[in-house]
């Protein structure tokens, strides 16, 4: 069998090792940061703190909380020094670890599943999970991102992000500093960073072309403000490409994207009845719609709410509906694969905390469910 080379981290402990044996670093001297140490040597700054945390168990530095590390002033005997056992304890794959989970919300129509399957597969993996619930503030999921980064409650994060108009500081921060993260359900435009998702384009499409297939010509897509969300962005995206796979104008497209009910926070009986009321005055508008492609599960049921007394009535597709045991699902929906999200999102953080490569972007299957054949 080939030899092992060394990892990522022990590179760390033997250059600073070498600093202190030839004197270029001498007791009380600062030793360079966690992110120093990252930038130097092209590694995340879980693999750095690894490094720095087992020369401090073995005696070689002390750390002082805000102030950094520094050489002790009393060294053991680096030339007899066995770090051996301290290096094994320290492998992710022997010991568990902490990772942590931020969401903004989960419900039986989306997010439960999720959040159970991450739970079930640290619990497999030996895991120590810890959730944060953001409620959708951007200012509350920087908190819980900082919290547990600053403070190395966990060595790594799967951050569902929320809606918002521009990216979160705390989490573009984190990502560029290389820290293991995985993003579910959405990614960031732009940002290079491993994100677990539903191909919302294809998905949006299908559902589509499923009304197609039943007849219907003049069809609405129904969502909050898309911009700056890429799960929205894209099922927008699909709802239009059906149209022109189908070789109709977009001219034939429909839309009513300024609903606000449902974001996080703003679930309330006066929004539900704006929302309500806005959607009646499309109704007015465009009474040629004879079928709705809503973003997500609550919308379309403030949907049907809007539409109830229409004759004849329109019909509703969304995302997400739950399936009753009893009466099926509400809706004609896409059933995105939330188990195989969330077991996926935990496989790729262990795999980025053994400093091993990970795809970019990661693609869960959909499938679609019609209530009639359920």
């Amino acid at each position: 069998m080939a030899a092992r080379g060394p990892l990522l981290y022990e590179r760390i402990i033997d250059y600073l090792l070498d600093e202190v044996r030839r004197g270029a670093l001498t007791p009380g001297d600062r030793v360079p940061s966690e992110m120093e140490l990252a930038e130097r040597f092209e590694v995340s700054r879980i693999t750095s703190k690894k490094a720095l945390e087992i020369l401090r168990q073995a005696g070689v530095v002390h750390r002082v909380r805000g102030k950094g590390s520094f050489v002790a002033t009393e060294l053991p005997d680096l030339d007899s020094l066995a770090l051996s056992p301290v290096r094994a304890a320290a492998e992710g794959e022997r010991v568990p670890g902490t990772i942590a989970m931020i969401y903004p919300d989960a419900s039986e129509a989306y997010g439960l599943e999720l959040l159970c399957a991450v739970e079930e597969r640290c619990a497999e993996r030996g895991i120590t999970l810890v959730i944060k619930r953001t409620r959708g503030s951007q200012e509350e999921e920087e908190k819980a991102i900082e919290s547990m980064v600053d403070a190395g409650l966990a060595e790594g994060l799967i951050v569902f992000p929320v809606h918002g108009e521009y990216y979160n500081a705390g989490l573009l921060r984190t990502i560029l500093d290389g820290y293991p993260l995985v993003l579910v359900d959405r990614y960031l435009a732009g940002i290079q960073v491993c994100a677990v998702h539903t191909d919302n384009v294809a998905a949006a499409r299908a559902l589509t072309e499923r009304l197609f297939d039943q007849g219907h010509r003049h069809i609405a897509f129904v969502s909050p403000p898309p911009e700056n969300t890429s799960s929205i962005e894209e099922r927008l995206e699909g709802f239009r490409a059906a149209f022109t796979g189908r070789g109709l104008s977009l001219d034939f497209v429909h839309q009513l994207t300024d609903l606000s009910s449902t974001l996080p926070g703003a679930f309330t009986p006066d929004n539900v009845r704006a929302d309500v009321e806005r959607i009646r005055a499309f109704q007015a508008r465009e009474p040629e719609v004879t079928a709705f492609v809503v973003c997500e599960y609550n919308l379309a049921r403030v949907m049907g709410r809007a539409i109830a007394g229409t004759e004849p009535r329109p019909l509703i597709a969304c995302f997400d509906s739950p399936l009753d045991p009893v009466a099926g699902p509400h809706f004609l929906h896409v059933r995105q694969g939330q188990r195989e999200m969330g077991r996926q999102a935990v496989d790729l953080l262990l795999a980025q905390m053994r400093g091993e490569p990970v795809p970019p972007r990661s693609i869960i299957p959909f499938s679609i469910v019609d209530p009639e054949k359920t």
